[in-house]
């Protein structure tokens, strides 16, 4: 027999199922939804904190110009008649910017008169370009390294020191040129803006930080990446003071939340073409929306599990009738006398209910007529004895009794002597009286196991089960029973009659293995006994016995 499952299992696997289709999609439509969300604040915010820097970053190059303009137009360095007062005044102002790692003061030929802590006096720095570019105007140059300097200033980190050049020239009262006011602005001051700007964002979402130089050179950002080039596809087409955010895929082969902007300089500086760049990456971008999702299907899995139990109780409610109608279907099968209930609950179950009781009635009524019209074909119709169709049915069964019993079946062939005188003289109605007659006193000679059939016309066979030894001697005491019994006068409504009775007999297995031949051997005694002198019973083995 297959495996089945119940109808309350079915429906609350159905239940969970459905619950956990739903949350799964629900979980990937929001985590989704969530999820391009998430990279549109992510991005956004990457792209200000880049503007806030490259703003920050061209403001203070933008002050500490305007600052040593400040310085420039002073008399002492206008006319450096007191290049003590000069270096106080270069001192004094490292000390309020700290961020000013080196300034001097040079005579016109580049000379350095006056500097910071006495740094690289009496040195003449004419070949720098921070001398040469600032003797024609304001000159803000771009990061690099200065060895010489780098080696007399004090550095706890022992990193390469880099320094954004700034320096103007000092005209004297004369129109004449007085000198150059050369500064060197440590690259540590980017760093401290860095930190200050983006420094909690860095910590709580794990966000990098870069400044680009115009040649696409890394000049801030990891220390292993300092002074390699950056391409992008992003930075295509980046117009000064513009900001964007992409997902782009950089260098080491990651996808990133990439937000970067341009610089455009700040009132009359113009920028040295930075680019600030601030990345995420996107597993950790998206990081919120998958723990989201997964929340979403745990919940999910535990109402799939809620529900599943809540179905499987509710179900019973819907199939406790269905159950009460096999139970009652199950009685009905094994023999029992019940009814279909007639069950009241939702109107599929009342109809299904009454259809099967219909149905039960239906096939009860047809089970009795097929009944009845069976033993109508398996008796006879005037007397009420089985006839040859239940005889072939019977003798089958009475085989396989005997063999389990170890025990004969005696055949008797019976035929009435005397019928057809009674059928001319007195009609048939009077004949057909007398062969129901016989039929009754025929019964009356069985025993229980036994069977007599009527072959037709006033012809009659008997099957008697009778011992293994001895049976012989059992069959004939039925025989002569039934010899005695047929002899009998018979009352009529037109007049008592008398007939007499032939029989021949067989024994099966002892007279021959197949029934068949036992049945026609039993035939041929009868015929012996007809033809003997009647009223008397032969047997297959030539004995006989009459009865006067």
């Amino acid at each position: 027999m297959p495996f089945t499952y119940s109808l309350r299992s079915i429906f609350a696997l159905f239940v969970a199922l459905l619950v956990c289709a739903l949350s799964w999609l629900l979980g990937t439509l929001i985590g989704q939804h969530t999820s391009q969300q998430i990279r549109q604040d992510v991005g956004r915010d990457m792209a200000e904190l880049s503007y806030s820097m490259v703003d920050r970053l061209d403001r203070d190059m933008a002050s500490r110009a305007s600052v040593l303009r400040v310085l420039g137009n002073l008399q002492a360095l206008r006319q450096p008649d007191d290049i003590a007062e000069v270096r106080r005044l270069l001192d004094s102002l490292q000390q309020e910017i700290p961020s000013i790692a080196w300034i001097g003061f040079t005579d016109p030929n580049g000379r350095v008169l006056a500097s910071s802590n006495g740094i690289l006096e009496n040195v003449s720095i004419a070949h720098r370009p921070v001398y040469l570019e600032g003797r024609n105007g304001l000159f803000i140059g771009d990061v690099h390294e200065a060895a010489m300097l780098a080696k007399l200033l004090p550095n706890p980190s022992g990193e390469a020191m880099k320094f954004v050049d700034i320096s103007l020239p000092v005209i004297a009262d004369d129109g004449s040129l007085a000198g150059v006011l050369s500064s060197h602005l440590s690259w540590a001051w980017a760093n401290e803006i860095r930190d200050s700007i983006l420094g909690p964002s860095q910590d709580r979402h794990l966000v990098e930080f870069f400044v680009i130089g115009q040649d696409h050179d890394i000049l801030l950002g990891p220390q292993d990446l300092i002074g390699q080039k950056l391409e992008l596809p992003a930075l295509a087409g980046l117009q000064p003071g513009q900001s964007r955010w992409q997902v782009q895929q950089w260098p080491d082969g990651n996808e990133y939340l990439t937000g970067l902007t341009l610089s455009q300089g700040y009132r009359d500086y113009p920028g040295l073409g930075w680019t600030v760049v601030a990345r995420q990456s996107l597993e950790i971008a998206d990081a919120p929306a998958q723990n989201l999702l997964r929340s979403i299907l745990l919940w999910g899995s535990g109402l799939a599990l809620v529900f599943a139990v809540i179905g499987w109780l509710v179900s019973s409610y819907f199939t406790r009738p269905l159950r009460d109608i096999a139970n009652a279907a199950d009685r009905l099968s094994a023999g029992e006398i019940t009814e279909i209930p007639e069950l009241r609950g939702s109107r599929e179950i009342h109809q299904l209910s009454q259809s099967i009781r219909h149905l039960v009635e239906s096939l009860t009524l047809q089970q009795t007529a097929l009944g009845m019209m069976e033993s109508l074909a398996h008796h006879d119709a005037l007397t009420g004895l089985p006839n040859r169709m239940a005889l072939e049915k019977f003798l089958p069964q009475a085989q396989q009794r005997s063999h389990l019993q170890h025990d004969c079946l005696a055949l008797l062939y019976l035929d009435l002597d005397g019928f057809k005188p009674v059928n001319d003289t007195h009609g048939h109605a009077s004949g057909d009286h007398l062969l129901r007659e016989i039929a009754q006193r025929l019964r009356g000679c069985l025993r229980d196991g036994d069977m007599v059939a009527r072959l037709g016309g006033d012809e009659f066979l008997m099957v008697l089960q009778v011992p293994g030894q001895d049976g012989q001697s059992h069959a004939r005491l039925v025989a002569e029973r039934a010899i005695a019994a047929l002899g009998q006068p018979v009352l009529l409504e037109v007049a008592d009659v008398r007939v007499g009775c032939s029989v021949g007999g067989a024994l099966w297995p002892v007279d021959h293995a197949e029934l068949s031949v036992v049945l026609q051997l039993a035939d041929e005694a009868l015929y012996k006994a007809k033809h003997g002198g009647r009223n008397r019973a032969v047997f297959h083995d030539g004995q006989d016995e009459r009865l006067n």
